[in-house]
């Protein structure tokens, strides 16, 4: 039957095709989120900015 000798190798399959199915699922649900706010962005400016200070007067 398939090559399944024995329920693990069974449950193996399933799971298997389970996680892969989920997977998909949650690719779909998270498809366009994670794209960082304007907030976000002048925070991340405002770091490299400092960072940028912080160089120069290291002279690094």
């Amino acid at each position: 039957m398939l090559g399944l000798g024995d329920l693990s190798i069974f449950l193996a399959y399933v799971l298997c095709i389970a996680s892969a199915l989920l997977c998909v699922v949650y690719g779909v649900i998270n498809w366009n989120k994670g794209a960082e706010t304007e907030v976000e962005l002048k925070k991340d400016i405002g770091w490299e900015e400092k960072d940028k200070e912080i160089k120069e007067d290291l002279d690094v």
